[in-house]
């Protein structure tokens, strides 16, 4: 998909207003951003927010400005792997994880010099 300058300019402003966990996700290079912010979108209480990614949706093009009231979408993305970019030493990999499930806390692990410390 080919961005255009004010689609650029809502994703930086939708950026600063979406939650820090969140903000990795939230970049032009990611090629899930739409399917994040659709998702989000549903669950934010922000007004704003939810403004700004309906507003790039619609200038987004044909599928996905029914994306915020298509259920089967929302299905569709759930069970889709998700993709994470990664970059290392300037070396930039696109790897898959697995669904996230409810039940389990997200506890971030903390590394140092490459080794995982509890």
């Amino acid at each position: 998909m080919q961005y255009t300058k004010p689609m650029i300019e809502l994703v930086f402003e939708i950026r600063r207003r979406v939650p820090a966990d969140m903000k990795p996700a939230v970049k032009l290079a990611n090629p899930e951003l739409l399917d994040e912010l659709v998702l989000h979108h549903r669950k934010s209480k922000d007004v704003i927010s939810q403004t700004l990614i309906k507003e790039l949706l619609q200038l987004a093009g044909a599928p996905w400005d029914q994306a915020l009231s298509d259920v089967a979408h929302d299905e569709e993305i759930a069970k889709r792997p998700r993709q994470v970019i990664k970059v290392y030493r300037g070396q930039v990999t696109l790897e898959e994880t697995p669904p996230k499930k409810a039940a389990e806390p997200h506890r971030r692990k903390r590394v140092y010099r490459g080794q995982v410390i509890d």
